[in-house]
């Protein structure tokens, strides 16, 4: 593993890296990770997607040190968005190029499946499906409001969040209760170690945070992202893979059985048993041979 810094337009990414990121011969991948978590969560996927003969990138996001807190000030998904995509144009990468995205950065991951600007030949999202595959069908309003009900009893750190201060205050405290409600029984202490590295004042913490806070408040979104602004939310215009930890607390695992009917065809829906929210690290093992399946199936679509 080594660290690579890429000054991008609006931006300057630290990141994590596998194999010769120079080798252009070989695909991109670049990988995501979500709150409260950092580009370490992906120490076990980097090695075996660069065995495979990927390139692979994981950075910090915005916000997240050694990465910059960015100058605009924007931690709206379509600014996500915008940073991935630059650094694949960076790197030049072209459409062999694979990203997988957690968290918030499955979210990112998806609206960038959903955007006609998506340079990107394969998507995966763990943890968070396309926002459409939570919205309510005609036919299933009574299953979605029995699912919305429970969501909502997890969803209760998104409203925290929106308080001014308090969530920076507690912050210790309450990422290591996320974690240990969203991954029961696993042991986070190394990864609360990364975090504590990446967000170490009230700056960096507020950034963190400010991902919550950003997201209501559209009117914020600076022009330079206004491309993006419909496709986060927008239905994924590729087949993707989706998984989701049996356990996860921080989502309810029935979103998935209702994600795969909303999926573009030839998109692959898989829960991981054994696995709360934090599946790439709770069972890489399954999650890892999920993805590289889903690689090769869809070579073989392709070729």
């Amino acid at each position: 593993m080594d660290q690579r810094t890429d000054t991008l337009e609006r931006i300057t990414l630290a990141s994590l890296s596998w194999g010769d990121v120079g080798d252009l011969d070989r695909p991109l991948a670049v990988l995501l990770h979500g709150f409260p978590d950092t580009a370490h969560t992906w120490r076990h996927l980097g090695p075996v997607l660069a065995e495979e003969g990927y390139r692979v990138v994981a950075p910090f996001t915005r916000g997240y040190a050694p990465s910059d807190l960015p100058a605009d000030g924007s931690y709206h998904v379509p600014a996500l968005m915008d940073d991935a995509i630059a650094l694949h144009r960076h790197l030049r990468g072209d459409d062999r190029a694979l990203l997988v995205g957690h968290d918030w950065g499955a979210i990112t991951a998806n609206g960038i499946a959903a955007a006609a600007a998506n340079p990107f030949g394969d998507v995966v999202a763990l943890a968070v499906p396309p926002i459409p595959a939570m919205h309510p069908r005609a036919d299933d309003w009574t299953r979605w409001l029995r699912i919305l009900a429970r969501q909502a009893t997890f969803s209760w750190y998104t409203v925290f969040n929106q308080l001014p201060g308090l969530p920076e205050r507690t912050f210790d405290r309450f990422v290591a209760h996320l974690w240990h409600r969203w991954s029961p029984g696993y042991d986070a202490s190394e990864d609360l170690a990364h975090l504590a590295a990446a967000l170490p004042d009230d700056a960096h913490r507020s950034a963190a945070i400010g991902y919550y806070r950003a997201q209501p408040r559209t009117w914020r979104l600076p022009a330079a992202y206004q491309s993006h602004a419909r496709d986060w939310v927008g239905e994924p215009r590729l087949p993707l893979l989706f998984l989701q930890g049996a356990d996860d607390g921080c989502l309810d695992p029935r979103w998935a059985a209702r994600t795969a009917s909303r999926l573009p065809a030839g998109s692959r829906v898989a829960v991981v048993e054994g696995a709360g929210h934090f599946l790439q690290l709770e069972r890489p093992d399954v999650v890892n041979a999920r993805i590289l399946e889903h690689l090769h199936e869809r070579a073989a679509d392709r070729s």
